[in-house]
């Protein structure tokens, strides 16, 4: 069955934990003893209506202050798609949690309240979203039971959000009214807003097109682990395994080994269930080869004449996580697909505003949450494409090797060119 990640953007009290609430309740995926805590927890806290959205906030604080503040996940299934949901936090000050939430989904929930407009927060995801190559964003204007389920406002806020998209590389755009707290056109169509000729959004999500989405074009297997069971079942078994990051494998195809540049022929492709005679992403699959190269863990397969990029000096887009600034000249260990390295930080070029997409060349660091291009200098050269092209191979994480923290998330633009 078809896999869907999801996540949720827009701004605070938008209701994006409630929506997500909403499409767990009104799809029966929630355990009877779930729904008895939430409704005990509401009546505690006073609530006129069982409060959906505790459903995904489960920290007490989030409860406490009612707003999101780490990244809950939830599943759920139809008998059309499984679903992974990302609900991210909607303040400023948990960017960082919004750009893990949402770095591996397909699709992006945006949603505006319908009383408020298109605000600076909704803005701001709805350009992470485009800075982490989201293909396909739904534009959900929610509260349409707070201005009397008028058409003219829903028109109003579409127009605001296409205007401000022209600035954004998004290739896919929905848009959807609903009442999150009321059902309307969540999973079932609205009796209220019959002017709306779309369809609800579990609909939308159950169909929308994902399966183009990742690159088939240029071959990538990262490879993660060098399989020798050393038995006598399996006597000169030699398999590299990992998950295919881009194209197609096939037994029979010609394929090189980089950063040696050896060529060899792929025998045969293995699974957990059993041999395959087709590899693409994002199966984890054991390749065999016919003849016993050196590979190891770092190593990257691919095409004889399509090869990922290997450099040391990298341009890259960082979102920052950490209190203590990234300055120029500091140190990280990086991580990139399955291949680690040391990283010095040689040069910031800009900080972007992600407020007004403006471009601060003066800037000298950059700060928990802030976002900003950078030069890298590697200690040894990366196996890797653009993110444009291919978001596995094109993105990567800076650690403190003192404390092993996870410091920043980095968006590859290329070579220095």
């Amino acid at each position: 069955m078809d896999l869907l990640r999801f996540s949720t953007a827009g701004s605070v009290d938008d209701g994006k934990s409630t929506l997500i609430g909403r499409l767990l309740y009104d799809t029966k995926t929630i355990f009877e003893d779930q729904l008895d805590h939430v409704e005990q927890t509401s009546r505690r806290r006073g609530d006129a209506e069982t409060n959906l959205a505790l459903l995904t906030d489960g920290l007490r604080a989030e409860r406490e202050q009612g707003i999101t503040i780490d990244v809950a996940y939830r599943y759920f299934a139809t008998p059309r798609r499984k679903f992974i949901i990302a609900d991210t936090p909607g303040h400023v000050q948990y960017t960082r949690n919004m750009v893990t939430g949402a770095s591996t989904a397909n699709l992006a929930l945006v949603l505006v309240d319908a009383r408020k407009g298109l605000l600076e927060q909704s803005r701001r995801h709805a350009f992470i979203a485009s800075l982490l190559r989201i293909p396909h964003v739904v534009v959900c204007v929610n509260k349409m039971d707070l201005v009397d389920w008028s058409e003219q406002r829903y028109e109003e806020i579409v127009a605001d959000f296409k205007a401000f998209a022209t600035k954004l590389e998004i290739p896919d755009i929905s848009f959807i009214p609903v009442s999150a707290l009321r059902g309307d056109n969540v999973v079932d169509k609205s009796t209220n807003m019959s002017w709306y000729g779309g369809t609800p959004l579990l609909y939308h999500l159950e169909h929308v097109h994902i399966a183009s989405d990742r690159n088939l074009v240029d071959v990538r297997f990262p490879v993660q682990w060098v399989i020798r069971p050393h038995s006598s079942e399996h006597h000169d078994y030699r398999g590299y395994a990992g998950q295919v990051a881009g194209g197609t494998f096939h037994p029979g195809d010609e394929v090189v080994v980089l950063p040696s540049g050896m060529t060899t022929t792929i025998r045969g492709i293995d699974t957990y269930d059993g041999p395959v005679d087709e590899a693409f992403p994002p199966m984890s699959v054991t390749l065999l080869l016919d003849d016993d190269l050196d590979i190891s863990r770092g190593d990257m397969i691919c095409r004889v004449n399509n090869h990922a990029t290997a450099s040391q000096e990298l341009e890259a887009l960082v979102c920052w996580m950490i209190d203590k600034p990234l300055a120029p000249r500091s140190m990280y260990a990086i991580k990139h697909t399955t291949r680690s390295a040391r990283a010095m930080v040689t040069d910031l070029r800009y900080q972007i505003d992600i407020n007004s997409l403006h471009r601060d060349e003066s800037a000298t660091s950059l700060g928990l949450n802030d976002i900003g291009r950078v030069s890298l200098k590697t200690t040894q050269p990366l196996l890797h494409d653009a993110y444009s092209r291919n978001r596995m191979t094109g993105s990567f994480i800076l650690i403190d090797e003192a404390t092993n923290n996870t410091v920043g998330a980095g968006m590859l633009l290329g070579d220095r060119t």
